[in-house]
């Protein structure tokens, strides 16, 4: 009976991708949603969020024309009234058009070339994480890393991504060769002192017993999986 393949790992929320940055549509938009109520709280926010003391001015101007406005509704007379609601639709008009007028200097439109290099990082982390978890199963259960394959990216198929590690003691020279920083002279070499030891237990074994370079031992140390 053959066996079905086993599902991709799935993703922990502390391995998936971070959310864009705002944009500050919402932002932009409070003072004229809100008749310029919300202004004096928007305002606020920005001036927190990016340390300026000139959106605090517009924050605690907008507060004190909201409270003026309605002191003068409630004070008794036609014309405080008249000048409540010209204070209030006053305080509207300017805090939506300085909202807006403020956002793009606020929020910047991502450059795309930062939005590609995020993601690339992101991937990268996520890679490190899947070796992480990979090499955990591969010390702690070998038969069960066997039947997935870690390290082994010659044998196909693979259902399991193990984040790109090599089965350093059992993987074929193809395999070998791509270590990062392993030459087909060193993977020769490797392949010989692995038939003369019978295999190794850490990249610092290796890079002794083959005499490797000491500047690809960090990597082969990240990518490569001893498994005996």
């Amino acid at each position: 009976m053959t066996r079905s393949p086993m599902p991709p790992p799935e993703r922990r929320p502390s391995q998936l991708p971070p959310r864009p940055p705002s944009d500050g549509l919402g932002w932009s938009v409070v003072p004229l949603i809100t008749l310029g109520v919300g202004s004096p709280v928007s305002f606020l926010y920005a001036a927190v969020r990016r340390r300026s003391a000139g959106l605090a001015v517009a924050a605690a101007v907008y507060a004190g024309a909201l409270v003026a406005a309605y002191e003068a509704l409630l004070a008794p007379g036609d014309e405080p009234h008249t000048l409540g609601l010209l204070l209030l639709l006053g305080t509207w008009i300017v805090s939506a058009m300085h909202a807006i007028g403020a956002r793009p200097r606020l929020y910047p439109p991502a450059d795309p070339s930062d939005q590609r290099n995020r993601r690339v990082v992101e991937a990268a982390r996520y890679r490190r994480t899947l070796r992480e978890e990979a090499r955990r199963i591969a010390l702690e259960d070998r038969g069960l890393a066997h039947e997935l394959r870690i390290g082994r990216p010659d044998l196909d198929p693979r259902a399991y991504d193990d984040g790109g590690l090599i089965d350093v003691n059992h993987a074929p020279p193809q395999a070998l060769a791509l270590l990062p920083g392993v030459t087909p002279e060193l993977v020769d070499r490797i392949v010989r002192c692995r038939a003369e030891h019978g295999g190794f237990i850490s990249a610092e074994e290796l890079a002794i017993q083959a005499d490797l370079p000491p500047r690809i031992v960090p990597d082969i140390a990240e990518y490569g999986l001893f498994l005996t």
